[in-house]
């Protein structure tokens, strides 16, 4: 609450537009904006934005002023990330302008800690043209909200023990660490977290004195999540079903494995493959999603060591939890099924971190991604 005036959520929604090999369905629309009711968990909608080619990935600036998506296209050499305005009252976007990602297959994009700078990693499957594939590329944020040419890029080389997922690099997220002086990216083709530090003034990015950390071969670090302390990140991992915690020294960009725990019950034999991680903000659970088994992973998180006390899993009430995220008020956890074609509303008891169904849910045709802005 500000001034007695209620506080206002929405949640963005992006959804696949188009058909790909690795996706069952295309039945989105574009994205989609919806008010969540962080009372009752109910979801109500408000505006959709078509125009945009699979919109797999979303992010909104720290003031909720614009919103960011990647287009993640099977056969382009490049991908795309355009930018929009949003209308708090109504949930409308307004296009600003789009850039192309030097790079096929966008599929993350986040913020620097500044917020001037928007961080995207390319994916990358099959030949890319003839630019030199880039895994992260560095853009300007312009003063109307619209995205200025790349500042800085980097390519990746590698590959992992998987034949089939690991034939070459395979970028898939990228996060500034809370100082704002390094750039992490989890690349799944060549099971490392690469480390570049950054300069806040320019963009530019350059090797860390430790510029990776490799994690067990054939894991594949898909996304990252860096604990509130700063002292600890974790990766969940694509392949091998597990969350790796790491320590983080702010000082020289070094990380260090400290644990890797299976995110599947011991009796699961079916195939699964992780997606998201999330921390809560008071920095005690952690969540992770596995698509397959279709359910949220949550442990506790020891403040002192970082380690993980593995509690449970929880159903998704749905098919394929692409992607996840918790609420502002941390009381309910909102699931992007992406073969179920709803979004789910899970409630979440803060004290003990476990979750339940609260039966609320969107209907959207393939959901990718929900993110959520509470505006006062």
């Amino acid at each position: 609450m500000s001034n007695g005036t209620p506080a206002r959520t929405l949640a963005f929604v992006g959804s696949v537009t188009r058909p790909a090999p690795y996706f069952q369905s295309h039945g989105g629309c574009g994205i989609s904006v919806l008010r969540f009711d962080e009372a009752t968990g109910t979801l109500t909608p408000l505006s959709e934005t078509a125009g945009i080619d699979n919109p797999s990935y979303l992010t909104v600036d720290a003031a909720g002023r614009y919103l960011y998506a990647t287009s993640e296209v099977f056969g382009w050499h490049e991908g795309v990330v355009t930018a929009y305005r949003i209308d708090p009252a109504t949930g409308a976007l307004a296009y600003l302008n789009k850039q192309p990602t030097r790079g096929s297959i966008a599929a993350h994009a986040s913020f620097d800690r500044t917020g001037r700078w928007l961080l995207v990693a390319n994916y990358r499957i099959g030949e890319d043209g003839a630019r030199p594939p880039q895994a992260l590329v560095v853009y300007p944020i312009e003063a109307d909200g619209g995205l200025g040419a790349p500042a800085a890029s980097v390519g990746h080389t590698g590959q992992g023990p998987n034949p089939t997922r690991q034939e070459g690099p395979h970028p898939h997220c990228a996060l500034a660490s809370p100082d704002n002086r390094h750039i992490l990216v989890a690349d799944l083709g060549i099971d490392r977290i690469m480390v570049y530090t950054f300069d806040a003034g320019t963009g530019a990015l350059a090797p860390a004195a430790h510029p990776f950390v490799a994690l067990a071969p054939g894991s594949g670090p898909r996304h990252l999540a860096f604990h509130p302390s700063g002292r600890f990140v974790y990766a969940i991992n694509e392949l091998e079903s597990s969350v790796t915690a790491l320590a983080w020294d702010a000082a020289t960009g070094a990380l260090q494995p400290l644990q890797t725990v299976p995110t599947l019950p011991t009796a699961w034999t079916g195939e699964s493959h992780c997606s998201d991680v999330q921390v809560s903000a008071d920095g005690r659970f952690l969540y992770g999603a596995n698509r397959g088994h279709d359910s949220i992973f949550f442990a506790a998180i020891d403040a002192a060591s970082g380690r993980l006390d593995p509690v449970g899993h929880y159903p998704t009430q749905g098919a394929t939890p692409r992607q996840f995220s918790l609420d502002p008020s941390g009381h309910f956890l909102l699931v992007a099924n992406q073969d179920a074609d709803a979004v789910a509303v899970l409630a979440r008891d803060a004290t003990t971190g476990a979750l339940a169904n609260t039966g609320h849910h969107a209907a959207l045709g393939t959901p990718m991604c929900v993110k959520l802005f509470r505006y006062r």
